[in-house]
């Protein structure tokens, strides 16, 4: 290669001044526009701080166990008159299909399509379309055991896993428990094996640790959210086991029954719930804990159904004024409302006005603890129970029977005859109640604490801490009894639409 270094030959001056602007122009660009700064500027701020760990080694390794679930309805056959009687307002007047002439496009269109076809003759059975229905899902086997929620899959006839890869597997039901909102699906393919994840042990959340949360909200397969645990124990009134983790990771419709992870990769609880006034995720999300999850599971996985302990009491918190009223030293235990004939806590003697302190030895917190405990005895179970009755501990023995769904019927408020009596520290008037024990509240002084505490006309007051009432009388007793104690205040049975309940009242003004 040749260069030709000769120097350059101008023609004219202005090709001179010309070449050295141009230079000039180059010099200025090469020192402000790509070279050192013409001035000398303070160093930009900076921040010396640890790199934060971030949920990605975490994600990688759990993603493939978490799963789309999709659910196909059951078919609905309806009828294939397509009348008013069956289908409602059609449009034209309530005139079914059948009914148009014979030269209609509808009529004509209906029978090509399953419809009538005009001569008295059906055609083919018309059904709705099958709905559909999706949440999310994780494997907890490598042969294909899968957790979900119970409404995710009630009422689904097929089940569809989309894996996170895109492909589709079907499952099968293998049971569902309503009262806790989990229920267990299987994949059957012998020739693969599933990555899956284990629960958290038991007790280590706590408030404030780090959550990550896998699922398929709006259908969005895969999605992961990530937030703190906001609380523990939360009673959002789903039912008698309540007792959820509260987390702020954004969880929406379709996450249900996808999991909660914590930083080792371990599921701490699964979605269940939101609360949202807009539909959307506002940061709060509930979850079912691991330790409740996994004893359903297990159950699940081994029967498909759900063996509970039941005792056959209603109950009600035990509150500083009921504590006081019964002499009671703290805020603890169950007060029994009514005891269910035949149940094991009638065959053992619990009565109305009891507080069960303790079963099997394990203290009792409060109602939704005392359920959970019973719930998780074994039916046909003997169990020592320890109960607060006149003030002082009782034991009993109980054998813990198999909850059923019997209901316990409310309690009847009979018609109340006239001439009340004033019950003046209480702002209450009363009458004997003529139909069964008690006396029958007619009016309460809506400027009372009775009144404030929910007490109403047609209840039926049956006892006033330990002794039962018949007139105005015996209530006045009973209260001056509690008072001649120290009692500050006394417990009163209520009878009324909902059932049995305990109200306490203060003993020296109502």
């Amino acid at each position: 290669m040749k260069f030709d270094c000769s120097p350059f030959k101008l023609r004219s001056n202005s090709s001179v001044i010309a070449l050295l602007a141009g230079a000039a122009f180059v010099t200025t660009i090469g020192l402000t526009g790509f070279g050192a700064p013409s001035h000398a500027f303070a160093e930009a701020v900076k921040v010396e701080a640890p790199a934060q760990q971030g949920f990605a080694d975490v994600v990688e390794k759990v993603s493939p166990a978490v799963v789309s679930v999709r659910v196909k309805g059951k078919l609905q056959p309806v009828s294939d008159d397509m009348g008013q009687d069956q289908q409602g307002d059609n449009g034209f007047g309530g005139q079914g299909f059948d009914q148009l002439p014979d030269n209609s496009p509808l009529k004509k269109f209906f029978k090509e399509f399953g419809g009538p076809d005009g001569n008295g003759r059906k055609g083919q059975m018309q059904r709705q379309p099958r709905q559909m229905s999706q949440g999310s899902g994780f494997f907890i086997t490598e042969d294909g055991y899968l957790v979900t929620n119970n409404h995710v899959v009630d009422d689904g006839a097929e089940y569809v896993i989309v894996m996170n890869d895109g492909k589709e597997l079907n499952a099968k039901l293998i049971g569902k428990d309503k009262r806790t909102d989990l229920a267990v699906l299987k994949v059957d393919a012998a020739d693969r094996k599933f990555t899956y994840v284990d629960f958290a042990p038991d007790k280590s959340t706590r408030v404030g640790d780090w959550v990550v949360a896998v699922g398929n909200p709006f259908g969005l397969g895969g999605t992961v959210t990530a937030g703190i645990v906001s609380a523990l124990g939360r009673d959002i009134g789903a039912g008698p086991y309540d007792d959820f983790i509260q987390i702020d990771a954004a969880v929406n419709h379709g996450n249900s029954g996808g999991p909660t992870f914590n930083q080792s990769g371990q599921v701490v609880g699964i979605n269940t719930a939101i609360f949202s006034p807009s539909g959307g995720n506002v940061g709060i999300a509930f979850d079912i804990p691991a330790s409740t999850a996994k004893t359903v599971v297990n159950d699940l996985m081994r029967g498909g159904t759900i063996k509970r302990g039941w005792l056959g009491v209603q109950i009600q918190p035990v509150g500083a004024d009921i504590a006081e009223s019964l002499g009671l030293q703290g805020e603890k235990g169950a007060l029994v409302n009514d005891v269910q004939p035949n149940s094991p806590a009638s065959k053992a003697g619990v009565k109305t006005g009891d507080v069960i302190l303790s079963v099997g030895g394990n203290l009792i917190d409060g109602p939704k603890d005392l359920a959970r405990k019973v719930a998780a005895i074994a039916p046909g179970t003997p169990e020592e129970m320890l109960v607060w009755r006149d003030g002082a501990e009782t034991k009993l023995s109980v054998s813990i029977e198999k909850l059923t769904d019997a209901t316990p019927a409310k309690a009847e408020v009979p018609a109340t005859p006239d001439a009340p009596q004033d019950l003046t520290n209480f702002g209450i008037k009363v009458t004997p109640n003529e139909k069964g024990p008690g006396v029958v509240v007619m009016d309460v002084d809506p400027d009372s604490t009775a009144a404030e505490r929910g007490l109403a006309a047609g209840d039926i007051i049956v006892g006033v801490n330990d002794a039962k009432v018949a007139s105005a009388d015996e209530f006045s007793k009973a209260v001056a009894t509690a008072a001649a104690k120290g009692r500050k205040s006394v417990l009163v049975q209520i009878q009324g639409e909902n059932g049995t309940r305990f109200m306490p009242l203060p003993v020296a003004k109502g």
